[in-house]
């Protein structure tokens, strides 16, 4: 079986990899970081509804995967802690950035879509 055909296997590694696209709060975190570094508090400020916690934790798992660099500049007062897109990173920021133009584009559609199958769906889901 060739790569392409890999995505369907239940042990794909690929799937560790979409996983974290598909994490809530990491196109956000790309979005807001894509034009430069930024400190943690310029980040909860930018990404709007996150909590220090789970931003922190995206944050953490971001880094430990090379998308996110953390930059610590002891020697400022007080220190300094700044985030920045790796290469990497920005390799992803590219991929993700027409999903978002997509999602931009079509949030209506989908928001009509689910009214339609509200109305047109038995309370009890119907059976599948």
């Amino acid at each position: 079986m060739g790569a392409a055909h890999e995505l369907l296997a239940a042990r794909c590694p690929s799937w560790a990899v979409l996983d974290l696209i598909g994490e809530r709060w990491v196109p956000t975190v790309l979005n807001a970081l894509a034009p430069g570094p930024m400190r943690f508090t310029e980040l909860k400020k930018a990404v709007d509804g996150v909590t220090a916690k789970a931003l922190t934790e995206t944050l953490r798992t971001l880094e430990q995967d090379g998308i996110v660099d953390r930059v610590e500049t002891a020697l400022a007062k007080p220190p300094r802690v700044d985030y920045s897109l790796t290469p990497l990173g920005r390799s992803l920021f590219e991929v993700v950035t027409p999903v978002r133009e997509w999602a931009e584009q079509h949030v209506g559609d989908i928001a009509e879509a689910r009214r339609r199958y509200e109305l047109d769906t038995p309370e009890d889901g119907g059976l599948y």
